[in-house]
């Protein structure tokens, strides 16, 4: 099996809620139900579209039908902008040859699970569908972990940074300004107990870590970190 087969197994593995809501609501899978059938006959192509939400409403994990401006899509969209939002900033630290592309994969998988905690409204969940979404304090602990072994390593914070620093160091910014939206956008779910507070919890760890990270990747390719500085006034 190749790398990179064993990194999308991996993810899913860790993401299973969210890959089964995703896989059913696109219903990517058709079987026939004669068995001669499926062995003569050419598989279709799966459509990427299905039309479901053209008048405006979406389904969450619980099969609940909700208008797409629901808080709970708009948490979603963020927490899915902040995943590609990631995702540029990894391509720019790979060709850099930084090593922690592996901590940003996970995240990418972790923001996964929190999707899927996301589409699951407790007021609407059974128990099998929070026994699939639930997230734990675990990935938290981590993610406290890495930002204290970078931070051990950076010279103390004296000014107010500047998205700067090249472009996986600036790109990493971005990832963390889209990160303090996608946690604010989920607040409110948090507080109507539709969701598990430890995955709000996670995306504010998370924007710690990315402006560490930032700070860090600037320092191991040597480039200057723009500061704040206040303006003339006329």
């Amino acid at each position: 099996m190749s790398s990179s087969c064993v990194r999308l197994v991996g993810c899913v593995r860790r993401s299973c809620g969210a890959a089964t809501w995703l896989w059913s609501r696109r219903s990517y899978c058709s079987m026939d139900g004669d068995s001669s059938n499926a062995k003569t006959e050419k598989p279709k192509t799966p459509k990427i579209y299905t039309k479901t939400g053209d008048k405006g409403f979406s389904s969450t994990f619980t099969g609940e039908r909700r208008r797409k401006d629901d808080n709970v899509f708009e948490a979603l969209g963020s927490t899915d902008e902040l995943t590609s939002a990631i995702g540029l900033a990894m391509e720019f630290c790979l060709e850099q040859g930084h090593a922690f592309e592996e901590e940003l994969y996970k995240i990418q998988c972790v923001l996964q699970d929190v999707g899927s905690n996301i589409a699951t409204p407790i007021s609407s969940a059974r128990e099998s569908h929070l026994k699939r979404t639930t997230f734990s304090e675990k990935p938290v602990i981590e993610l406290e972990q890495w930002i204290d072994r970078y931070t051990e390593q950076l010279p103390p914070l004296t000014n107010f940074i500047l998205p700067s620093g090249g472009k996986c160091s600036a790109t990493l910014h971005l990832a963390r300004a889209i990160c303090r939206r996608a946690e604010r956008s989920m607040i409110c779910i948090v507080r109507a107990g539709e969701a598990d507070r430890n995955a709000a919890r996670y995306l504010n760890r998370l924007s710690d870590y990315l402006f560490t990270l930032a700070r860090y990747a600037a320092m191991k390719e040597g480039k200057k970190e723009q500061v704040y500085k206040r303006t003339n006034e006329d």
